[in-house]
């Protein structure tokens, strides 16, 4: 459940009106010195992390909130924020849908739909370091959900880990299994899928009225 960079481009994303997302380039290989299991497994974010995390929830929340002026101008009332997502990641499709109503159901200032013209993407693939969030700096990004990973932890919960980051939540690897921003820091043993009270008031707080305090971003130490 880590993110481990920030892509210059992804090629297609700037066509958010497809519907079906553009295949994002293949995950950059690890450093050689750096093990594929330990990378996996260790969980350590390094301030390059949490600024990938924070880029990507400002790209997901500008083009959000794009829409929802438009939508406004339009004459349509809405109540919550909508975050359009597409599935390039057939392998996870229960997940992914288990993911997004389990935030659906847990705030109510955004809610999660699937649809054509996306704010952000789930793909799938091998990656030594695992899943993450990335952007491209300009309004579009995805969630890379890794296959490795997910045979080792549950893959509801690094999902559902992963879509918080999109909302806006930090990581918390030294939290306890009912923090869902913990990650994989309590072990696989750990399979809660559930944000707790505190990771919803957060996510809440952020989208209320469809306007965010960017500064309430806080970076997990």
């Amino acid at each position: 459940m880590s993110h481990r960079r920030i892509l210059s481009s992804l090629a297609g994303l700037a066509a958010a009106a497809l519907a079906v997302p553009a295949f994002a380039a293949a995950p950059a290989a690890a450093p050689a010195n750096v093990s594929t299991e330990a990378t996996r497994a260790s969980y350590i974010g390094s301030p390059q992390d949490e600024a990938a995390t924070k880029a990507f929830y400002d790209a997901v929340m500008k083009s959000a909130r794009s829409k929802q002026a438009k939508a406004k101008a339009a004459g349509q009332k809405l109540e919550a924020v909508t975050v359009t997502y597409a599935v390039d990641a057939p392998t996870f499709a229960s997940q992914i849908a288990s993911s997004t109503q389990i935030w659906n159901s847990s705030v109510s200032n955004v809610q999660l739909v699937e649809g054509s013209s996306y704010d952000f993407y789930y793909t799938e693939g091998n990656d030594s370091r695992g899943s993450y969030a990335s952007t491209d700096g300009h309004g579009s990004g995805y969630v890379f959900l890794d296959y490795a990973q997910a045979q080792e932890y549950d893959s509801t919960r690094i999902t559902a880990h992963e879509t918080g980051h999109v909302l806006g939540l930090p990581d918390h690897y030294s939290g306890p299994c009912s923090e869902l921003m913990s990650g994989g820091g309590p072990g696989p043993s750990c399979t809660n899928p559930n944000p707790d009270a505190t990771e919803r008031a957060s996510v809440n707080g952020l989208w209320a009225n469809g306007k965010a305090d960017t500064t309430a971003f806080h970076i997990a130490r």
